[in-house]
């Protein structure tokens, strides 16, 4: 009795153990492994499948081992099992009884055969096929359910062939091997399901995730994609970091739960341009407002051209009714003027495109056509431009007056407030800080905080450098064409040499061809050109 109570003690300390050790495995094919290797060890069972409980309750086999034939599939071997599922009820709803693994989780009882070709209780003609074809003999049988804490079969645990250590010999499992297996199926049923809910609520938060920058790419037809390229290339630039073996980051290494924290981060970084109202951010040329207003200033010079010809006319009439020849009169000026009107409005249609640096000359000349007049509804004259479209036709470079550029900025400001409002876990705490510094510079002049490198983490200025990339070789924006790969490559070079970007990041960026990578999979092909790396910016090769 003695030796009883001491095996029996040894044998609840192992439980413990593998309870530990189930809750610590985070890979649910490793768990279910593991569950099915620790019940055969502790019943010295030769084989054993476990099958997990589907939805439209079958039972699917989810790892077959079978030591003495070398048999080994699903779980982590990487081969498949081919086996049809198990239905646990029939056309009519009846439950399957003639299954001992179905009716196991039926019932929620556990079955003990002694010998399998012996019982009349159960079909074993699968197993007398199986056998068959191996040359093998199943025998003794324990089929234990997988029971929750809620009371669920959520899977059934199915040992074969209970092997005696000293004769060798296929015996029958034991009550004390049926006592602890159910207790080990308890443990696993409660864990599986831990680790289910857990998949779940994190495939529900992710979803969540790429709703909302779904969400942000759909609200505008030229931001489309980028809340899931950004991902990408953060990813790439991360692990490029993490293989580096020289130079700065030789001992940087960032653990699966930190990449994890950063995609996320990257996946969020552009959340608060859901506030961002659409016409700032479709913003494709100067007067676009809800529609490009240049087709109302091309009505004004339209109407300015008929004022001048109408005018004209009048003149002739007048002229006629004090009796001279009114075809006797030239009209070079009014040809003169309309050229000249036809010229203006071409060179504000021009001004309307955003591009580069208006000179100093050309906001003048724009200055100077608002001051045309033309006479509106009421009788009254107008300028032919407001002060509104003027400020607009005079923006230096792009499309964006300082208001919307303004406008366009807070969406960082608030991105960090809704993130930060999150009640995050331990292991996403860093999100916020990560999404909200990618558009802070190196040299402290970025936005909202006007953080400096030193202020930022690695991981915040990954996410700046990729940003910036996606942006420059964007396809999709209103304000400019897309880049060729060469250009966006001197662009963020000199974004280095200008302390924008953290040129350690840079140099990985380039030394790894995360560039090329990233291309090759989402630009246009034609954007690819050939890239002379002697002319890129800061560029310095690997020594």
């Amino acid at each position: 009795m003695a030796v009883r109570s001491t095996e029996f003690s040894g044998l609840l300390k192992e439980l413990t153990d593998i309870g530990i050790a189930l809750s610590a495995e985070k890979d649910h094919s490793r768990l279910l492994e593991m569950i099915l290797r620790k019940a055969r060890e502790i019943t010295n069972a030769d084989g054993g499948t476990l099958y997990t409980r589907t939805e439209d309750n079958r039972l699917k086999f989810e790892i077959m081992i079978t030591e003495s034939l070398g048999l080994y599939r699903g779980g982590t071997s990487g081969e498949s099992i081919d086996f049809y599922p198990i239905a646990l009820y029939g056309a009519n709803g009846e439950p399957n009884r003639t299954m001992v693994a179905a009716w196991a989780a039926v019932s929620g009882q556990t079955i003990n055969i002694e010998d399998a070709y012996a019982s009349r209780e159960f079909d074993f003609s699968g197993t007398r096929n199986f056998d068959k074809k191996t040359g093998y003999r199943s025998k003794s049988f324990l089929t234990v359910p997988l029971t929750n804490h809620e009371n669920e079969v959520i899977g059934v645990l199915q040992l074969i062939n209970a092997i005696n250590p000293g004769t060798v010999q296929v015996i029958a499992f034991s009550e004390l091997d049926r006592y602890v297996v159910e207790s080990l199926a308890s443990q696993a049923a409660v864990t599986i399901t831990n680790r289910s809910l857990i998949d779940a609520q994190k495939k529900l938060f992710d979803s969540l995730i790429q709703l909302i920058a779904d969400a942000i790419d759909e609200k505008s037809p030229y931001t489309a994609g980028h809340c899931r390229r950004v991902p990408v290339l953060t990813n790439m630039l991360a692990d490029a970091a993490c293989r580096a073996d020289c130079g700065p980051f030789k001992e940087f290494r960032m653990t699966d739960a930190e990449k994890y924290e950063l995609e996320v981060a990257a996946w969020l970084h552009d959340c608060g341009k859901i506030t961002t109202p659409e016409y700032v951010v479709d913003k494709g040329t100067k007067l676009e407002t809800i529609f490009d207003r240049i087709e109302l200033v091309d009505t004004r010079f339209e109407i300015l051209k008929r004022d001048a010809e109408i005018e004209l006319l009048k003149e002739k009439l007048r002229a006629a009714h004090g009796g001279a020849d009114p075809d006797s009169r030239d009209d070079p000026a009014l040809k003169l003027r309309l050229r000249q009107l036809e010229e203006d409005r071409d060179f504000i249609r021009r001004c309307n495109i955003g591009g580069e640096e208006m000179t100093k000359e050309e906001r003048h000349r724009i200055a100077n056509i608002s001051t045309r007049t033309l006479r509106d509804p009421k009788g009254e004259d107008v300028s032919l431009l407001s002060d509104e479209e003027v400020q607009n036709l005079q923006i230096g470079r792009g499309t964006l007056t300082m208001r919307e550029r303004e406008i366009i900025n807070n969406h960082v400001a608030v991105t960090i407030k809704m993130l930060q409002s999150l009640p995050y876990p331990k292991h996403l705490r860093r999100v916020p800080e990560y999404a909200g510094g990618h558009h802070e510079k190196m040299d402290g002049t970025g936005y909202p905080n006007g953080l400096t490198r030193e202020q930022m983490s690695i991981p915040a200025r990954m996410v700046a450098i990729a940003d910036v990339f996606e942006a420059l070789t964007a396809s999709d924006r209103p304000y400019k064409k897309a880049m060729p790969l060469s250009q966006s490559l001197r662009i963020l070079g000199r974004m280095k040499v200008d302390q924008h970007v953290d040129p350690d990041l840079f140099d990985i960026f380039m030394h790894d061809k995360v560039y090329l990578k990233y291309a090759r999979q989402y630009l246009n092909p034609k954007q690819i050109d050939e890239v002379d790396l002697s002319k890129i910016p800061g560029y310095r090769p690997n020594e």
